[in-house]
């Protein structure tokens, strides 16, 4: 199970990888086509949505790897029990909270395709397929929660810390 939830984790951070490297292109085609006095019609619009599939893709894995901004005043303080009551507490709010955002996000998508929403903008394109990535990547996000509070709850739980604090200048 380990295993495949890694690979969940992964996975979505390659697609992730794969709408930055789309996202740059995207934007040096703008920059090209303004230059060259012709237009793409739409690519603005496709940049945008490929900076959200990004970002809601990188979710899951930003969270396991320790990268999200925490605040550990408090928990720095806690020793024992104190602590992991507090962690398991947090966990749990935000796994509700991810939980609440994935059905949204889903329903959200769902009804886009249901009512054939299409953006307003030059390219026409259903909403539901930008909206997907959000889906996938909130719903990634809220597993990803759940098993950090599994792990907490039975012991396992390693947090890894992010070096970049240890870098300030």
């Amino acid at each position: 199970m380990r295993r495949l939830l890694n690979f969940l984790y992964n996975g979505t951070a390659v697609l992730a990888a794969i709408c930055m490297v789309a996202l740059l292109i995207a934007v040096l085609l703008s920059i090209i086509s303004r230059q060259m006095h012709f237009l793409i019609s739409g690519i603005d619009a496709y940049a945008g949505y490929l900076m959200a599939a990004a970002g809601f893709l990188a979710l899951a894995h930003t969270l396991k790897r320790g990268e999200h901004i925490r605040v550990t005043l408090i928990t720095n303080a806690l020793k024992g029990p104190s602590k992991k009551g507090l962690e398991i507490f947090a966990l749990t709010v935000g796994t509700l909270l991810a939980a609440l955002f994935a059905y949204y996000s889903i329903r959200l998508a769902w009804q886009s395709h249901e009512f054939n929403d299409i953006s307003t903008g030059n390219d026409a394109t259903p909403l539901w397929i930008p909206q997907l990535s959000m889906a996938i990547g909130a719903l990634v996000m809220a597993i990803a929660c759940a098993d950090e509070l599994i792990l907490e709850i039975l012991g396992r739980r390693t947090v890894a810390s992010s070096g970049e604090a240890l870098r300030n200048e």
